[in-house]
């Protein structure tokens, strides 16, 4: 029987702290540092970027990192994995070599490749590959609109990789969870239909793929964890098995506790069964448990055989936009609104009509008898969107301008962005059979060889078993209206033109209540901003935890929401700020979270 293997993450997103991943190499023992640079919106980025300049299609900074940790790693065979290689993967691996041969090194580098369909498109639309758009059912008809086409990549190119000999990979859009998962299926020797042992992996990866958000980072109860001003990175120790031990190098700021591991399994799911190009993992069959101080314990993780299809996600440049705020002060507030958005169109070169999209809105941040400046006002918001960017320029500005001296008292802008570009996400399937992986190695900078790796999964039939649900009864009892935080943390996010808003609370009682009381209609009531999209609520009671799938909040995705947070990060705490009726038995002792909001 093989030994666990540590795998480290030093990255939860391009543009994280470039420090990791020294801190990650020298304050502890680890087998493997991995990274997640890529997301929906980094695509984007990265296809503005290369398009712009050569070496624009990867992410920079990953290169910056391994200059610094390259020579160290190598000494301690410690193996690196990520998919910092964006668009180009084989320009980053080029860049590892140019690194690697500076420092008087030579590291074995491979890349993964095949992720990349935009080239593609015309021969999949001909051969009657249509990739529906999964919101709306559409197929695509217009390819050449697109900046980004990519394809989830699984795991076994990865593996593929390391049974050559690898030091180094790097992929391109490989499935966040994939960059973990490789690592412990090529050390223990997995074969592809070892579901729950994979499934066991994918979710350690999905734990950690966001860095210090399983360390205590962006956690509803963060003022019970130490060392929150310098939060350590985790680490995912994983068994032949699948089951892993969640830590963090000794002498390191936050936390890992059974809380923090929840509140990030959390971060941007759908329905318990967590779909993938590997496996289906069951997140209704996990149990933790704290088995030390900053050690918790995931397992029973159960696995089905995953889709056929794997999911492309594409990006396409949707226009310009100009986004205004105008300040609403002290009393009057929606006369105040109607007169700025009257005399708006009225100086307006364009009627509303005129822009392929004219949205406004009023933002009421301003309270009751305010005690400062700020807290007097709200704001009317206006975001316009259209093809031509002259219609979303100068005249625009000018509009806006012209009213400073003529319309309401108080009048200042909050925010006059000038005209900029902006993308919108689609996302369709492909049938994996399409999609296969290229594993090229380099060694001392030159081919040494090219293999294909098939992204079909083997057919399996398995009968999986969540986990049996608590017999405490439903609190009753005296109630006290309390911030629905008092008892509940949260963790919310994107999924394309969807939010994710997932719930826990932490013992039996409290879930039995939050179960209850918190249905699609109560969660419409609490967020009167989703009252009229679509819901979708599933229960995971095994880790007291309840996620919503709220349809369509976020438009056509985050690049083109209008949204003031268009990633949905903060839907969490809002819920959590909002007055609910609570069992007084619940919060008798104080062990619920921190009292204050």
């Amino acid at each position: 029987m093989t030994e666990p293997i540590r795998i480290a993450n030093c990255s939860g997103f391009y543009g994280d702290r470039l420090s990791a991943a020294v801190e990650m190499v020298e304050d502890g023992p680890i087998d493997v540092l991995t990274g997640d640079w890529l997301a929906e919106l980094t695509m984007l980025i990265l296809a503005r970027s290369k398009a712009k300049r050569a070496g624009g299609g990867y992410a920079r900074t990953f290169v910056t990192q391994m200059e610094q940790v390259m020579g160290t790693c190598l000494d301690k065979g410690i193996r690196i994995v990520s998919n910092a290689g964006g668009l180009d993967p084989e320009g980053c691996a080029e860049a590892l070599v140019e690194v690697a041969e500076r420092l008087g090194l030579s590291p074995t580098v491979a890349y993964v490749r095949g992720d990349d369909l935009l080239g593609r498109l015309d021969e999949l639309l001909a051969a009657g590959v249509d990739l529906r758009d999964l919101v709306t059912g559409e197929p695509l008809t217009n390819p050449d609109r697109f900046v980004s086409a990519n394809a989830y990549l699984g795991c076994w190119g990865i593996v593929e990789a390391l049974n050559q000999g690898a030091d180094i990979v790097v992929t391109g859009r490989a499935t966040d969870a994939a960059i973990v998962c490789g690592p412990a299926a090529w050390h223990h020797g997995w074969a592809r239909d070892n579901w729950d042992a994979l499934a066991g992996a994918v979710v350690a990866g999905h734990v950690i793929e966001c860095g210090t958000q399983a360390t205590g980072g962006n956690y509803s109860f963060f003022t019970e964890i130490p060392g929150m001003d310098r939060v350590g990175f985790p680490w995912a120790e994983i068994a032949v098995d699948g089951s892993s031990t969640i830590g963090k190098h000794e002498n390191t700021g936050g936390q890992v506790s059974i809380g923090t591991v929840t509140s990030q399994l959390l971060y941007e799911i759908d329905s318990p069964a967590y779909l993938g190009p590997d496996v289906i993992a069951r997140f209704d069959s996990i149990e933790l448990d704290e088995v030390g101080p900053n050690r918790v314990r995931v397992h029973g993780v159960q696995g089905e055989p995953p889709p056929p299809d794997l999911k492309v996600s594409m990006n396409a440049m949707g226009g310009y936009r100009y986004d205004l705020g105008i300040a609403l002060t002290g009393l009057d507030v929606e006369a105040k609104a109607a007169l700025i958005e009257k005399a708006f169109w009225r100086a307006c070169p364009h009627a509303a009509c005129d822009f392929e999209s004219a949205e406004s809105r009023i933002v009421r941040t301003d309270k009751i008898d305010p005690s400062s400046n700020e807290e007097a006002v709200a704001q009317w918001c206006l975001t316009l969107k259209d093809g031509d960017e002259r219609k979303v320029g100068r005249g625009v500005f000018n509009a806006m301008t012209e009213l400073a001296l003529a319309t309401i008292p108080g009048f200042f802008t909050v925010r006059s962005s000038a005209s900029k570009p902006f993308g919108v996400h689609r996302a369709g399937l492909i049938p994996a059979n399409l999609v296969p992986q290229e594993v090229v190695v380099l060694e001392a900078g030159q081919l040494a060889s090219r293999t294909i790796v098939e992204s079909v999964a083997p057919k399996g039939d398995v009968m999986v078993q969540p986990r049996p649900e608590s017999a405490v009864a439903v609190p009753s009892g005296p109630t006290v209206s309390v911030p629905l935080g008092r008892i509940a943390g949260s963790r919310s996010g994107d999924k394309g033109g969807d939010a994710n808003l997932g719930l826990f609370v932490r013992d039996d009682a409290a879930w039995k209540w939050l179960d209850s009381y918190l249905t699609v209609d109560r969660l419409r009531s609490l967020l009167p901003e989703v009252a009229d999209l679509a819901i979708e609520r599933h229960r995971l009671p095994g880790i007291r935890s309840m996620n919503f799938m709220i349809r369509g909040l976020l438009g056509e995705g985050v690049a083109a929401s209008s949204r003031q947070d268009g990633q949905a990060k903060s839907l969490g705490e809002w819920i959590r700020a909002r007055i609910v009726d609570v069992p007084s038995s619940l919060l008798d002792g104080g062990t619920q979270g921190p009292t204050d909001g």
